[in-house]
């Protein structure tokens, strides 16, 4: 029976359909304009870009410019690039200006599609930002589009690894930067770490449009971005947490090996509470009270090492260091350790030399980086399938773009085996099959020891000519890709390898010339070897047309069906024909989940012989639903962990705005004054409650609260004694004593210098205390699930507690401020040593792989500027206290601008 909306789409067409019909009208005016632009001269058409800021100055919007702006990027590509955008670009590109996700086949020239709505928002001067998925890319189109930017009057910048924060600086404030989404994030958390507005490099979030944007936003986006930095050594809690865990019975705790858990009984957290009360280490009367998350976390770890790590099986103890053993493998792994102070724990326990822990300093997953924008677009060829996800998560509707050519691509249906070794015997003999008529193949693998697997089985079928990428080195991997359509070629990828080249029938010879022509001076010999080069293609191109174009060859579904259209896609470009098609077998991961046994069981029964493969369209609908099954537990998991780290995104938000506006104040007085009357509030709240009797008022603590948080020493038990007093007058007397003490030490110090101090004890202790919060958090993540096993929402828990948090870090940031600033003094520090600055290290992990992208590049996290002013404190950044004066004075710091000192 033929639904009501198959019907339908028969006569209206889809939504999709709908909406491309949508942008004709557009399209066919930037066309009917194509002849008045085409006769304008070079000058002319770039003096366009001064009109069009001009027009957007008294009050056009950008969508008011877009169809001529796009009619003068169309002939600024055909002048500059020798490209121009057909009709499906123009539409692309207006699906990118309107915030939304263009789907659009590979080899459909994205990079040239996103030209025309980056030129269209950079009129506006605050920035379009376009992101790419490694440095070679964003170097790459940045190098080649900068020439048609540059020809309209735009400025472009590029931000790869490596650069210092002038770099930087001066690449955020050209027209359009190209960047990857690590350095992007990096950069935002950095900039929130600086002492001074001008030391950031970002100028805003205004418009963005990510490529390949399934995989940054999706695959990427299951890492958040950490900088961390070492923590203070704890190996004193870490080895009396350890010593408790011996006098514990076995009623204490309950164990699940299979989920890998550990939890304390009731009669266990008694205990505990007792052994901690006597350690000095409980605060308030329970173990789970919210201040105490960070030991709960501790000891938790320490039963685990216990009770659930085995030695010599989990891990061993070679040279004083515990070394992890891979659960699948049974290798020894050096160097990688537990997180979150789970290997600590295993070092307390086997009395060995305790390392220091890493602590979080700035943390931010690409979801709540990537929202930050005003505007967010992206581009890729599969992001269909993930389109609930985008719209969930980013807000980001997908529209898929049709083909300038219609697509000739034979897809047929998967062969599937009941072993690995039928499985890979079927490839390779389908490769050579492919190899022998001069067909181009690509073979496409789930993982880097797949590849290398699959790669050592053709050596010994005797294979010598192919090539094995697996997304490690990307510049040299682009220029196999691009040769991949070469006659008889065979590359053997990953997922990721080589993700941002086009493979063309024949080679690529934009990249084929590059190479081969490099260095050569222009001249006879050059352009008759660049007429060679041309000529061969061309010749190669028509043997691999002849041969059925490129052969996609999958060697397993992966759970992802959009990573299996990825791989689908790079054959059929631009109308040429094409064949691709997936071997399975029922041990692969996918068909284990989908319940092999049974079918192993049915295909036995049909009587199917070693070497046979069952094929059949259903099967393809089976894996298919299987898919969507997997995809939306993935989907969930992701969700799930958003919202909890919504919550610390908006807290991290509040702090953020919170560092800018102390950067941006020019006097911090009346801050500073806020914080010193709301904590002497709280003390005299403390200690003398309300409505108690004046025999019943603590003046000793009040005495003590005074002294400590105030710096100062009042008759307050004295004044307790005068007759008729209320707790009021107190306060009055406190405040008044507190503001003279203030004011003084402001005088002394002069405005300016007390500005700066101010400035800086604020953002050192919020920073300081934020980096707390998070350690925290992350702590009360970690054991808040446990909450479910009461019927009690483990999220809305989170949320209750990461506020009680957040308000006591709040609490704690007034106390600390006004405790130092009542203390400060000049003063001569005769001090030698230098203090080293903080080490702090970038980290991302790779979701494929599980290897941080940045631990083998020694990435740090803090680029030093080298270019200070000295008559600009705000270029300064961090200086030591025994550098040289930036100011130039010939003194220390420390004597110089530096001098102040907590007395």
């Amino acid at each position: 029976m033929v639904s009501f909306g198959a019907i339908a789409r028969k006569f209206f067409g889809s939504a999709n359909d709908r909406r491309v019909k949508g942008y004709r009208s557009r399209v066919e005016a930037i066309g009917a304009l194509e002849e008045s632009i085409k006769a304008l001269t070079d000058e002319q058409l770039a003096a366009k870009t001064v009109e069009f800021r001009q027009q957007l100055a008294d009050g056009k919007t950008v969508d008011d410019l877009l169809v001529p702006a796009f009619a003068v990027v169309r002939e600024a590509a055909r002048r500059v690039l020798g490209m121009r955008p057909f009709d499906v670009q123009l539409t692309g590109g207006m699906i990118l200006n309107q915030g939304a996700i263009a789907e659009m086949k590979t080899g459909e020239g994205k990079t040239l599609v996103a030209t025309l709505p980056v030129y269209l928002n950079a009129l506006t001067g605050r920035g379009v930002h376009v992101v790419t998925v490694n440095d070679y890319l964003a170097s790459r189109d940045a190098g080649i589009m900068s020439r048609l930017y540059s020809f309209l009057g735009l400025t472009t910048g590029v931000i790869v690894h490596g650069l210092d924060d002038e770099q930087r600086r001066a690449a955020y404030a050209c027209d359009i930067t190209y960047a990857t989404n690590n350095e992007l994030g990096f950069d935002y958390l950095r900039d929130n770490m600086k002492y001074d507005r001008g030391q950031m490099v970002q100028r805003g979030h205004y418009f963005a449009i990510v490529d390949e944007v399934d995989s940054i936003l999706i695959d990427e986006a299951r890492t958040p971005l950490i900088i961390s930095g070492p923590l203070d050594d704890r190996s004193d809690l870490y080895n009396t947490i350890d010593g408790f865990i011996p006098m514990l019975s076995a009623e204490d705790y309950e164990i699940d090996e299979k989920q890998r858990s550990a939890n304390f009984s009731e009669v266990g957290t008694e205990k505990l509470e007792n052994l901690l009360r006597e350690a000095g280490l409980l605060k308030g009367e329970s173990l789970y009270d919210v201040e105490n998350v960070a030991i709960v976390h501790h000891i938790n770890n320490a039963l685990k090492a216990h009770k659930l790590f085995q030695r010599d099986k989990d891990y061993i103890v070679r040279n004083g260091e515990i070394v992890i053993i891979d659960e699948f493998t049974g290798r020894m792994m050096p160097g990688r350790r537990y997180s979150e102070g789970q290997h600590q724990a295993l070092e307390a326990k086997e009395k060995v030399q305790i390392q220091p822990e890493n602590q979080t300093l700035a943390s931010i997953t690409f979801q709540n980086y990537f929202r930050m924008y005003e505007k967010l677009a992206g581009m890729t060829g599969t992001a269909a399938t993930e389109a609930e996800e985008f719209a969930n998560i980013y807000g980001l509707d997908v529209v898929e773009v049709p083909t300038n050519l219609p697509i000739q691509r034979i897809d047929e249906d998967d062969e599937v085996y009941r072993t690995v070794e039928e499985k890979y015997k079927a490839i390779i003999e389908e490769i050579r099959i492919a190899q022998e008529r001069g067909q181009p193949v690509l073979v496409g693998t789930t993982s880097i020891e797949k590849s290398e697997l699959l790669a050592s089985m053709l050596k010994q079928a005797g294979f010598n000519n192919f090539s094995v990428l697996n997304a490690r080195y990307h510049e040299q991997e682009a220029y196999i890709v691009s040769q991949a359509g070469v006659p008889g070629a065979v590359t053997i990828a990953t997922n990721m390898a080589g993700r941002g080249t086009d493979i063309q029938l024949g080679g690529n010879i934009d990249m084929r010339l590059e190479r081969e022509l490099e260095g050569m001076e222009p001249g006879p010999e050059r352009d008759a070897k660049e007429a060679a080069i041309r000529a061969e293609v061309k010749q190669l191109k028509e043997k691999a047309l002849a041969a059925g174009g490129l052969f996609v060859l999958a060697t397993e579904r992966h759970e992802s069906r959009r990573i299996d259209n990825q791989l689908r896609g790079r054959s059929g470009r631009q109308g040429d024909p094409g064949r691709s098609k997936f071997y399975l077998s029922l041990q692969d991961d996918l068909m284990r989940i989908f319940g092999s046994d049974r079918m192993d069981g049915m295909l036995q029964k049909l009587g199917l012989k070693e070497g046979e493969a069952i094929v059949h369209p259903w099967i393809n609908k089976a894996l298919e639903r299987a898919q969507k099954k997997v995809e939306a537990r993935n989907f969930d998991t992701r969700k799930n962990l958003l919202k909890y780290d919504d919550v610390t995104n908006d807290q991290r938000k509040v702090i953020f705005e919170q560092r800018i506006e102390l950067m941006d104040a020019t006097d911090l007085t009346d801050t500073v004054t806020d914080m010193r009357h709301e904590v002497i509030d709280m003390l005299v709240t403390k200690h003398i409650p309300e409505r108690a009797y004046a025999e019943q008022w603590d003046a000793a603590g009040l005495k003590a609260g005074v002294q400590q948080l105030l710096n100062l020493d009042l008759p307050v038990e004295e004044w307790v004694q005068e007759e008729g007093i209320a707790e009021d007058d107190i306060r009055e007397r406190i405040l008044n004593a507190a503001d003279a003490a203030a004011k003084d030490r402001a005088e002394r110090f002069g405005p300016e210098i007390m500005t700066y101090v101010e400035r800086s004890v604020l953002l050192q202790t919020l920073d300081h205390l934020w980096r707390e919060h998070i350690v925290n958090l992350d702590h009360l993540r970690s054991v808040v699930g446990f909450r479910g096993y009461a019927q009690r929402d483990p999220l809305q828990e989170y949320k209750a507690e990461a506020f009680e948090l957040f308000q006591a870090l709040l609490a704690n940031l007034r106390e600390a401020v006004t405790a130092q600033l009542m203390r400060v003094e000049l003063v001569q520090d005769s001090a030698t040593n230098p203090e080293p600055p903080p080490v702090m290290q970038a980290h991302h992990i790779d979701p494929m792989t599980g290897e941080d992208e940045f631990a083998s590049a020694g990435y740090q996290a803090v680029a030093v500027s080298e270019n200070r002013d000295p008559n600009d404190p705000r270029t300064w950044g961090r200086v030591g206290r025994n550098e040289p004066c930036p100011c130039g004075s010939g003194k220390k710091y420390k004597h110089c601008h530096g001098a102040f000192e907590q007395a």
